[in-house]
């Protein structure tokens, strides 16, 4: 089964779909290693781990789908991807979406800023009207090749006008043929709540450590009727000081060797899939 239609499914039955954030091939294959069901390809995480940039529109679509692609390909799980702005109009709308699709990726959103876009917990962004941001989500779902592929609306207008805005905007998408509306940041309950109650299309919550939303469980999430959660800096923020202490160990001590677990060269493979590859390379190993 396509993993678009893996998606749409788990969109028709009940329960919230979890979609930890992978920034790359190593934390995708976590993600499915730890029994989630649904990878989510961080924009931001993509601007760090690939370029070593921040978040501020300066990946390209090439850069984004090609990184979307390879996170497809080594796991099984569906993969939903940030798609910035669809980098352009509507007709870079229809691009991004197909080639998305090609990338293998089950989903992608677009959202409604202006672009070069920023991280969407930061001050200092713009929106589109909301007429050209329903013709690109017109556009993204009319064009698609794949039925199943599912297409998300994201609006920022929370933090550029009001919510009231925002939630007019999600309804307007959602109208316009999205599958999944994703308002960004509301920055209390009492929000979470309203968008709960007054978009009337399934949900995305993006739940960002430190960022502008408050911090709400996947169990109440669920409770209040939305479809997805992403966490897309569950595994970013908790690999950087990881990685930042191992350094300072380094250059105090001079070694990398340190008491408790440690990690082999082949524990490191085998999370990146060395079995499976040792049994093609065994079965077809010539025989003596």
């Amino acid at each position: 089964m396509r993993t678009t239609t893996r998606l749409r499914q788990m969109l028709d039955q009940p329960g919230l779909i979890v979609a930890p954030g992978a920034y790359d091939g190593f934390s995708a294959r976590l993600i499915e290693a730890a029994g989630f069901r649904c990878v989510y390809m961080t924009g931001a995480g993509t601007a760090a781990s690939h370029l070593g940039q921040p978040d501020l529109g300066l990946a390209t679509l090439t850069e984004m789908a090609n990184h979307a692609a390879h996170l497809a390909a080594c796991v099984t799980l569906p993969v939903i991807a940030d798609a910035d702005t669809g980098y352009g109009n509507v007709l870079n709308v229809v691009r991004t979406v197909r080639e998305y699709e090609r990338a293998g990726v089950a989903g992608l959103h677009i959202e409604d800023q202006v672009a070069p876009k920023k991280c969407g917990h930061i001050a200092g962004k713009q929106i589109i009207p909301a007429q050209e941001f329903c013709d690109k989500i017109r556009a993204a779902a009319e064009y698609r090749t794949d039925p199943d592929f599912v297409i998300i609306a994201r609006t920022d207008a929370r933090a550029v006008t009001n919510l009231d805005d925002a939630i007019e905007r999600g309804n307007r998408a959602a109208e316009a043929g999205a599958d999944v509306i994703f308002v960004e940041a509301p920055q209390t309950l009492d929000e979470i709540q309203r968008v709960a109650r007054e978009v009337k299309a399934p949900l995305l919550a993006n739940m960002v450590q430190g960022g502008r939303t408050p911090a709400v469980k996947t169990s109440e999430l669920e409770r209040l009727g939305f479809k997805i959660a992403i966490f897309p800096a569950v595994c970013m923020a908790a690999a950087v000081p990881a990685i930042e202490q191992s350094l300072e160990r380094l250059k105090a001590t001079g070694t990398d060797w340190h008491d408790g677990p440690v990690l082999s060269p082949m524990d490191i493979f085998r999370r990146v899939g060395f079995d499976w590859w040792q049994q093609i390379e065994e079965k077809f190993a010539p025989r003596q």
